[in-house]
């Protein structure tokens, strides 16, 4: 063979391999069932076929035939050393993508006087319609800044027909709610919503005004806070504030992810390696909240006390007819992110929850169906629920008890400790000077 050929045969050669890693990375992108995967396959098809070319293509294609005939075994060698190390290179991307990180430091707070008024405002019963519902009724400091129920209670007179979320690290989610109904980046509307809201504290924020102005206390803090009088932006924007600061402290998860391999037990990293792997966990729950911020609808069995107790059927009832869902008076399951869409494909889909705290919050689910974790371990592993529009990536997982006993015990180590947190001396109404309170 002349230097010529011999250098025209090992160019083919090395179209051919790089054509062939192409177009078996395409056909195992379209095939396989896992989306981190699929995506995987996809980028390194792409990327291979860019770095062909057209034309470089086409040759690649007309010397197929002759190469593979004389160089069978070599191509078949070189390209699962190439596929091998290609593979290592995106996969690496790819859970980087999907992977875990620990907490970020804690946001730095505009003003420390209207951390110190929203800390009051949120545990004042003041703020609700007949003065004795506060924020920290639903989101108690000693039950994770949850109630630990399955479902809501509500407004006096009203019962909910959701689970009540935790405020820890609420600030850094994308979304409020179980249908997502509104972004956290404007918390203010969070709040208001929440004060205004029959079935959740049922005041008109003029008459909320109207009450701290008859507060010394609360006219010292809000001039301190802001230079001005009580108003409703300013209540609105000192609970926020607050909110903002409510975080987990470090888990035995955080510290295992700064290195202190001790903080996990072999349990756990067992656990963590099924929720990275096996689990497929991972795909849905990344990131430092554990999180995609996405909504799924996953199956999520009904829970017959929403239409089981008149007030809570009441409450479902006008919640849906106020967002105008079509046929609200027909419902029979909780639409999820559909009642704010009204789009047919959100039917059943609610947020995807942040891990964060996860065996400090019990009852689980948008509608508190799962008491334990091993119940919802035990859910997943079945592949879901079985309802219409169910998220085709649920399927049966196969882990052994063992493995789902290792998940769980994963998941513990999400959980900070709890920290004590006192309600506070809430100031009393007091005489106002004539001419003052204006």
């Amino acid at each position: 063979m002349t230097q010529g050929s011999e250098t025209q045969g090992h160019h083919g050669n090395h179209l051919f391999q790089t054509f062939f890693i192409a177009a078996s990375c395409q056909r195992i992108a379209l095939s396989t069932q896992n989306s981190i995967n699929a995506k995987l396959y996809q980028r390194i098809a792409l990327s291979t076929h860019s770095s062909l070319g057209t034309s470089k293509m086409m040759r690649a294609l007309a010397s197929c035939g002759r190469l593979f005939s004389e160089c069978a075994s070599v191509v078949l060698v070189v390209l699962g050393l190439l596929v091998s190390c290609v593979e290592v290179t995106w996969s690496q991307e790819a859970v980087a993508e999907h992977d875990l990180q620990p907490l970020p430091a804690a946001e730095k707070p505009v003003s420390q006087e209207q951390v110190e008024l929203g800390r009051l405002l949120f545990f004042d019963g003041r703020l609700s319609g007949d003065a004795t519902v506060s924020c920290a009724t639903c989101h108690r400091p000693e039950l994770a800044w949850c109630d630990g129920l399955p479902l809501a209670a509500g407004y006096p007179g009203s019962l909910n027909f959701r689970n009540t979320p935790s405020l820890l690290n609420v600030s850094r989610q994308k979304y409020a709610y179980w249908d997502g109904r509104l972004p956290i980046s404007d918390l203010p509307t969070i709040v208001r919503d929440h004060i205004s809201e029959a079935h959740f504290m049922q005041a008109d924020g003029r008459l909320v005004i109207e009450r701290l102005k008859q507060v010394p206390e609360y006219r010292k803090r809000f001039q301190q806070a802001y230079g001005a009088e009580p108003s409703y932006g300013r209540i609105l924007g000192s609970v926020s504030a607050f909110v903002r600061t409510v975080r987990s402290a470090d888990t035995p998860f955080d510290k295992y992810l700064r290195g202190q391999q001790d903080a996990l037990t072999e349990s756990a990293k067992r656990g963590l390696a099924l929720f990275r792997g096996a689990g497929r966990c991972v795909e849905c729950h990344h990131g430092a909240l554990l999180t995609d911020g996405q909504f799924h609808n996953i199956g999520v069995p009904d829970n017959s006390v929403i239409f089981d107790e008149p007030l809570r059927h009441i409450t479902f009832r006008r919640f849906f007819r106020t967002l105008g869902v079509p046929e609200y008076e027909h419902l029979r399951r909780d639409p999820g992110l559909y009642g704010v869409t009204k789009r047919a494909e959100d039917m059943g889909r609610f947020r995807t929850p942040t891990l964060r705290e996860i065996g400090r919050t019990a009852p689980y689910m948008h509608n508190g169906s799962f008491k334990t974790l091993n119940e919802v371990v035990a859910f997943y592993n079945r592949g879901g629920g079985d309802s219409a529009g169910q998220d085709p990536r649920l399927q049966p997982l196969g882990l052994s008890d063992q493995q789902q006993a290792d998940l769980v015990e994963f998941l513990t180590t999400l959980d900070s400790q709890p920290q004590a947190v006192q309600a506070p001396d809430l100031p009393e109404y007091g005489l106002t000077d004539l001419g003052t309170n204006e």
